[in-house]
């Protein structure tokens, strides 16, 4: 969409192209209320949350803002600068992995007297860019200008557990500019999205690369996400005895795979040892990184220039000899998510006063801030070490034992508490769904709970705590007694 030269009003009232008198049109004021869940009572919603937030109004009448902007949303509505009236909206795409989201409006007069902004390449490197948005809570449009200082790859603090292409900016960020377009020479250079705390005057953006592929994702109506090799690398050709005992040609840098993740789309074919040295055209040094964009930069960026089940070709070395191999790019997501789940409602099975759930970064989280170090010695090791304890090709996930509402059919078990469950009555737990099906299914006298790394027993009487099960869950206000993927 050109977006200079003359002002043609197009349908709907839109605007084809404009000048930089007519950006500030194109900023929306967010305003939301979020409501997100209670991780120890899975039941439970958290009190509810107000905030506000800015977006861009782009190609195909839709709205460009940050998921963290809309997550765990109950309502939406948007605002243009000097108007009064107020528009409701929804969430039509969401990315927490790259925290974007599209946003719809069902009354089409909010796009009159509007401008779909054109995306560009990325800023260089010591260049002035313009941040605009609605900033602590203000009416009217803000805009700062800042200094592009640096572009990297790193975490996404929505998700906590994803990283992509950031562009570092001393130009002022604060809450309320998140989802605002970043401008350079009439264009959207970035969507502004986090700020770094214990430093004054830094801010990131979100690049048009990573907004590309956003926007190519959704084009077949759903969002896949960004994918990966699923494979753990590591910098050893530093050396020059290591890269000698992998038989790896002295003029060839590249990065040691030690390991694939169970059930990646490169499982049965990478293997440990073998040495990547080029991904597609871009040559691996021994920091794993490489040269694209004119920069730089990690080689997952390399990866994250396609969509999932796109094809990318490596070359690598495996005990001296070249090899060339195709892998398919997939999520490969490891059996632990690091990354935080928005939008959903927690998954768990109530039985007997004990609230079964899945072990995620939620629940962790709500040891605090400081809950990789906090939370209980063996759930810290199963979140560290996930990938490489699991040898379980059945297993889904972890399911722990969240909370412990008590009853006389529960006595003595509090001990249990937050630990991780192995088996019920010899039956292996590889999802919280056998959980659910355990209790439903067995006709047994006791439920005899196994723990991993615990040797004791928790035993249930089963007709008791049956008996038990409807006043358990009327005098603690539990709904029902199970939910699970794809219930209400």
């Amino acid at each position: 969409m050109v977006i200079t030269g003359l002002l043609i009003v197009g349908n709907g009232g839109l605007l084809k192209a404009t000048g930089a008198e007519n950006f500030e049109k194109s900023v929306v004021m967010i305003r939301s209320v979020t409501q997100g869940y209670n991780y120890d009572m899975p039941w439970k919603q958290q009190s509810m949350r107000q905030g506000v937030g800015s977006g861009l109004i782009i190609e195909g009448k839709r709205i460009l803002t940050n998921a963290h902007n809309v997550s765990n949303y109950k309502y939406i509505e948007l605002k243009k600068e000097n108007i009064a009236k107020a528009y409701p909206a929804k969430v039509a795409f969401v990315g927490h992995d790259c925290d974007l989201a599209i946003l719809t409006v069902e009354d089409e007069s909010f796009f009159d007297d509007t401008v779909p902004l054109e995306f560009a390449e990325m800023p260089a490197v010591n260049t002035t860019v313009s941040t605009y948005g609605f900033p602590l809570g203000g009416i009217h449009i803000s805009v700062t200008k800042g200094i592009v200082s640096r572009i990297q790859m790193d975490m996404y603090s929505h998700s906590g557990g994803d990283s992509h292409l950031v562009i570092q900016t001393d130009a002022a960020i604060n809450p309320g500019n998140s989802g605002g377009p970043v401008m350079q020479d009439g264009k959207v250079v970035g969507v502004a999205f986090q700020g770094l705390r214990q430093a004054e005057n830094i801010g990131y953006l979100i690049p048009t690369t990573v907004i590309e592929h956003f926007l190519q994702d959704i084009e077949d109506s759903s969002y896949d996400g960004f994918g990966s090799l699923g494979v753990t690398l590591y910098p050893g050709l530093h050396s020059a005895s290591y890269k000698d005992y992998l038989k790896v040609p002295a003029d060839k840098d590249g990065m040691l795979v030690t390991s694939t993740m169970m059930h990646s789309s490169v499982e049965e074919l990478l293997e440990p040892g073998d040495v990547i040295t080029q991904i597609d055209k871009y040559n691996i040094n021994n920091d794993g990184m490489v040269e694209i964009y004119g920069l730089t930069l990690h080689l997952s960026e390399v990866i994250e220039t396609k969509q999932i089940g796109e094809k990318i070709e490596l070359i690598f070395y495996r005990q001296g000899k070249e090899m060339k191999a195709e892998a398919t790019i997939a999520l490969n997501r490891p059996l632990f998510e690091y990354s935080r789940q928005y939008d959903r409602q927690p998954r768990y099975v109530c039985f007997g006063g004990l609230v079964f759930i899945p072990m995620t970064r939620n629940f962790l989280e709500t040891w605090g801030g400081n809950w990789l170090t906090d939370i209980p010695h063996y759930l810290r090791y199963l979140a560290r070490h996930s990938m490489q304890l699991n040898e379980d090709r059945q297993r889904k996930e972890y399911v722990v034992i969240a909370t412990i509402v008590p009853d006389e059919i529960n006595s003595y078990s509090s001990g249990f508490k937050n630990q991780p469950v192995e088996s019920i009555n010899g039956i292996t737990i590889r999802s919280i769904d056998d959980v659910y099906k355990v209790f439903k299914e067995s006709s047994a006298d006791f439920y005899a709970i196994k723990f991993m790394g615990n040797n004791r027993i928790l035993p249930i009487d089963a007709k008791k705590a049956r008996v038990r099960q409807g006043a358990i869950l009327n005098k603690y206000h539990i709904p029902s007694e199970v939910h699970l993927e794809g219930q209400l």
